[in-house]
């Protein structure tokens, strides 16, 4: 499995931009650049899997450290 490299804040805000973006395509489906909004795709899929890509090809982590 994917290590998880992100914390509860981090996720909170992915998945409700997530969200958001794509609610905006169904408020919105006749814009010039509606599918733009399905990008909502990737930060709701990284904070429900506690997982980001970049995060681990940079070394980051927003996880609290384990004592």
């Amino acid at each position: 499995m994917l290590k998880e490299n992100v914390g509860t804040i981090d996720r909170v805000v992915r998945v409700v931009l997530g969200l958001a973006l794509i609610l905006g395509y169904f408020l919105n489906p006749d814009s010039a650049y509606s599918w733009a909004y399905w990008l909502g795709i990737i930060p709701l899929a990284t904070g429900l899997v506690k997982s980001c890509p970049i995060y681990s090809v940079l070394g980051l982590s927003t996880c609290p450290m384990k004592k």
